[in-house]
C-alpha cells in the first residue's frame, strides 16, 4: 500500500530498496561498511519465524483523536487517514495516563501506572519489567528506535531491547522535528538488515509549544497545535512509504497517540491534570498484511498494544487488540495529587459508560455526553465490574518519589522548557485534598510558575506562587518553592517565614530538609546546615544536590578528602552535572593538585560551553603546570564582569612575559592599573616583570 503524500524512492535508489528486501542485505552495507545491527540469523539464541511479520510503531505526541481525520474537518492529514481507510481504525482508543513517559512506558510493558509504577515524566522505569522490545529480541526480531522528545531519552529506561535507541536531540535541546526524525529512521531502513523488524519512531512536535515549519506554519496560523499534526503527518507518509517498500508482504503498521491535548476543554488548556476525553482518548491506526478495513468502536487501551505486538511475533497474525484486551479500561491522572497533595484521580471506561473517581464520582454517557458535559452520578446504575476495577486500582505508594532524585538540574530545566516542572518528591496526604477538577483555574498559574522556577527565573515566580498559596494555602510544593525562590533573590525573612509555613505542612519532609540546608548554607549557617543535610545523604544517597552541599559543608569544616569523596559520589550519580565538577576542581585546587584540578574543569567546561565560569581557575592551573598556551587561551576567555578580573589581568600578564608576547609590557601596565592596593604589591615584587617600568 502506498500512501499519496510521501515522497517514492525513485531509480536507482528504489531498485536497491527491492534488493536489500529480495537479496537481504544483511551483512555488509551498500558503503561497503558493516552494518551495525544484528540480523534475526545472526543474534545468538534467536528464533525467528518465517510468519512473523516487520513492525513499525509509530507514537504521534499530544494527539487527540478528533485533531485528525477522518474525526477533524480542520486539518489534512492524509498519510494517517490512508491507513485508516485500508486498516483497522479504533475510535475509542485511551491512552493510560495523559503524560509522555508512563503512557510509553504502558504501551511497551502491557501494564497500567499503577503497575509498573512510573506515573510523571523523569522517573525510570525499573528494571524488572519487561519490555515489548526485549520479547522481539528474543524472538529474533531487530529492534531500533528514534525518538523526538526529552522525556523518552534512554535514562528513563525505555532502551532495553533495542539494537539501537536514537536519542541524540541535539546539543541543549528537548525535542527534534519530525522531519529530522523520520530522515534518521529512513537512513536505518536503508542498512538494516532482512526482517523481521521491530521499529519504533515517536514524533513530539504536537507538544507545546506550537511551533510547526513551513508550509505548515502559514497554511495553519490560526491553529499551530493542527500545524504540527500535519506536519507530523506529512513525515508519517515518508515513513510508511519507505517501511511498505522494504516490507510490501510481511508487515504490520501501528500509529498511536501517547495522550491528547486539553485544549481549554473542563479548564485544561495542556494536558497531565485531568482525564476527560481530550487527554485521554487517541488516535489508533492498525493497517498491513492481512488486516481488513474496519471500525471497531469497543474501548480498548493502548496498553493492550503490548500483547497485540507479541502476539504478532508469536506467529499469532489474527489476534488484535479487543481479543487480548478485552474487560474494562481505564487510566489514571496522579500529577495533581503527587505534586499538589490533591486527589488521586482514576477513570474507567465500559461500554459507552465513563466514570472518574477523585473525591467523587462524575459519570458520563459517552454516546449521548462526548464532551462529558452532564454528571450522571445518582441518576444511572454504573456496572459493578466497572466500579471494582476503579476500586481496586493501586495507587502510588505513600513513599514513592513524584520526581527521581537523581535528575540533574540541567534535565529539569529541560523539562520545564516542555511545560513538565514537577515537584521535587511527593507532596503530604491532605485531609482537605480537593478535587484536581475544581482547581483547574490555577493550571496556568502552576504550569507557569513552577517553569519560571525551574528555570531560575526566581523573582518572576515569586508573585504567581504567592498567588498560588492565597488560592491553596495548603499546597506544600507552592509554599516550598516560595521560601526557595526569596532565599535565592536575597528576601532572607520571607525565606525564613517560608520555610517555616512549609515545615507547618509537612515537617518530615526530606525535600524541605534540602532546600532549608541549601537556604542556611547560602547565608552562611554551614552549622545548621549540617545535620539536614546528612539526614538527606542518609535517606537518599543519590541526591546529588545534598551530596555537594555536604561536600561544601565539609570543606568548611576542613575535611577536604571527605568533600571530595561526596562529590565522586555526586559525579557518578549525574556526571553531567557541571556544578559537581567545578566544586572537585577547586577543591583539587586548594589541595594544590593542579593536574585533577584542570581535569575538573575542563570536564566542566565541555558540560558548560560558552557558560563555563571557571576560566580563571582553570587558567591558574595550566599556569602552575607550565602549559602556558591553554593557560593564555583560558585567561582570555575570562569575563570583564568577573569580580577577580583584575587578578586575571595579572596573572594573563604573567603568562604573556612567558611567552614572550610582543605587548607583555603593555599588559603588566593594564593590570597595574585597574589593581587594587594588595594586587599592586604582587605586580610590584613579581620577578618576571623586572625591568618593566610601571605607571
Amino acid at each position: 500500500m502506498w500512501i499519496s503524500t510521501p515522497l517514492r524512492p525513485t531509480g536507482l535508489r528504489f531498485l536497491a530498496l527491492l534488493l536489500l528486501v529480495h537479496v537481504g542485505a544483511c551483512g555488509p552495507s551498500g558503503d561497503g561498511g558493516s552494518s551495525s545491527v544484528q540480523t534475526s540469523e545472526e543474534r545468538p539464541g534467536s528464533a525467528a519465524t518465517a510468519d512473523q511479520p516487520s513492525i513499525l510503531l509509530v507514537t504521534l505526541d499530544t494527539t487527540r483523536a478528533d485533531s485528525v481525520e477522518p474525526e477533524s474537518t480542520q486539518v489534512a492529514t492524509p498519510a494517517l487517514a490512508a491507513l485508516a481507510a485500508a486498516g483497522r481504525r479504533y475510535s475509542q482508543a485511551y491512552a493510560t495516563v495523559p503524560i509522555t513517559l508512563p503512557s510509553h512506558v504502558s504501551i511497551f510493558t502491557g501494564l497500567y501506572p499503577g503497575d509498573h509504577g512510573v506515573h510523571e515524566n523523569s522517573r525510570p522505569l525499573a528494571p524488572q519489567h519487561e519490555l515489548l522490545a526485549e520479547r522481539l529480541q528474543a524472538r529474533g526480531y531487530q529492534t531500533a528506535a528514534f525518538v523526538s522528545g526529552f522525556p523518552l531519552v534512554r535514562q528513563f529506561g525505555l532502551a532495553r531491547g533495542f539494537d539501537e535507541y536514537e536519542d541524540n536531540l541535539g546539543s541543549g535541546l528537548a525535542e527534534r522535528g519530525a522531519e529530522a526524525t523520520t530522515d534518521l529512521a529512513l537512513s536505518y531502513l536503508e542498512r538494516a538488515g532482512e526482517g523481521p523488524l521491530l521499529l519504533w519512531v515517536h514524533y513530539y512536535d504536537a507538544h507545546a509549544p506550537y511551533d510547526p515549519p513551513e508550509p505548515f506554519r502559514s497554511d495553519y496560523s490560526q491553529d499551530p497545535y493542527l500545524g504540527e499534526i500535519a506536519s507530523m503527518d506529512h513525515q508519517l507518509g515518508r515513513l510508511v512509504a519507505a517501511f511498505e517498500s522494504l516490507h510490501p508482504a510481511d508487515h504490520r503498521i501501528i500509529v498511536v497517540g501517547d495522550h491528547g491535548e486539553g485544549r481549554g476543554d473542563h479548564g485544561e488548556m495542556l494536558h497531565g491534570n485531568l482525564l476527560y476525553q481530550g487527554v485521554l482518548r487517541v488516535p489508533l491506526v492498525i493497517a498491513g498484511s492481512g488486516i481488513e478495513p474496519s471500525l471497531v468502536q469497543q474501548p480498548v487501551s493502548t496498553r493492550s498494544l503490548f500483547d497485540l505486538v507479541s502476539s504478532w511475533a508469536e506467529g499469532d497474525l489474527d489476534a488484535s487488540i479487543t481479543t487480548v484486551g478485552a474487560g474494562v479500561v481505564l487510566a489514571e491522572a496522579m500529577k495533581p495529587h503527587l505534586q499538589y497533595g490533591w486527589q488521586p484521580q482514576v477513570a474507567g471506561v465500559a461500554g459507552s459508560i465513563k466514570v472518574i473517581k477523585a473525591r467523587g464520582l462524575e459519570v458520563y454517557d459517552l454516546a449521548q455526553d462526548p464532551e462529558e458535559r452532564h454528571n450522571l452520578d445518582g441518576d444511572i446504575a454504573v456496572n459493578r465490574e466497572l466500579l471494582k476495577a476503579i476500586a481496586d486500582y493501586p495507587l502510588p505508594a505513600k513513599q514513592e518519589s513524584a520526581l527521581d532524585g537523581t535528575l540533574s538540574e540541567e534535565d529539569r530545566r529541560t523539562l520545564a522548557s516542555l511545560g513538565y516542572a514537577g515537584a521535587g518528591g511527593r507532596a503530604p496526604e491532605r485531609r482537605d485534598a480537593p478535587d484536581p477538577s475544581a482547581m483547574a483555574h490555577l493550571f496556568a498559574d502552576l504550569d507557569r510558575g513552577s517553569e519560571l522556577f525551574v528555570q531560575g527565573e526566581y523573582g518572576a515566580a515569586i508573585p504567581i506562587l504567592e498567588r498560588l498559596l492565597a488560592a491553596d494555602p495548603q499546597n506544600f510544593m507552592v509554599s516550598l518553592r516560595l521560601a526557595v525562590a526569596h532565599s535565592v533573590t536575597g528576601h532572607l525573612e520571607a525565606a525564613d517565614e517560608g520555610f517555616r509555613r512549609a515545615a507547618a505542612i509537612d515537617s518530615t519532609s526530606l525535600d524541605l530538609s534540602h532546600y532549608h540546608a541549601l537556604h542556611l548554607l547560602r547565608i552562611g549557617r554551614w552549622q545548621e546546615a549540617r545535620p539536614l543535610l546528612e539526614a538527606v545523604v542518609r535517606s537518599q544517597p543519590e541526591r546529588a544536590p545534598a551530596l555537594e552541599g555536604l561536600a561544601e559543608v565539609r570543606r568548611r569544616e576542613g575535611r577536604t578528602d571527605e568533600a571530595l569523596s561526596l562529590l565522586d559520589r555526586a559525579t557518578q550519580v549525574n556526571p553531567g552535572n557541571a556544578v559537581s565538577w567545578l566544586q572537585v576542581g577547586r577543591l583539587e585546587m586548594e589541595k594544590g593538585r593542579s593536574e585533577e584540578a584542570v581535569a575538573a574543569f575542563e570536564r566542566a567546561r565541555s558540560l558548560q560551553q560558552d557558560a563555563f565560569v571557571a576560566s580563571l581557575d582553570l587558567g591558574v592551573c595550566y599556569l602552575a603546570l607550565g602549559r602556558f598556551e591553554e593557560a593564555r587561551q583560558a585567561l582570555d576567555r575570562v569575563a570583564v564582569d568577573h569580580p577577580a578580573y583584575p587578578l586575571a589581568l595579572f596573572k594573563r600578564a604573567q603568562v604573556s612575559v612567558l611567552l614572550n608576547e610582543p605587548d607583555s609590557e603593555d599588559r603588566v601596565r593594564s593590570a597595574y592599573l585597574v589593581a587594587d592596593p594588595n594586587l599592586r604589591r604582587l605586580i610590584e615584587n613579581e620577578r618576571l616583570f623586572a625591568g618593566i617600568s610601571l605607571p
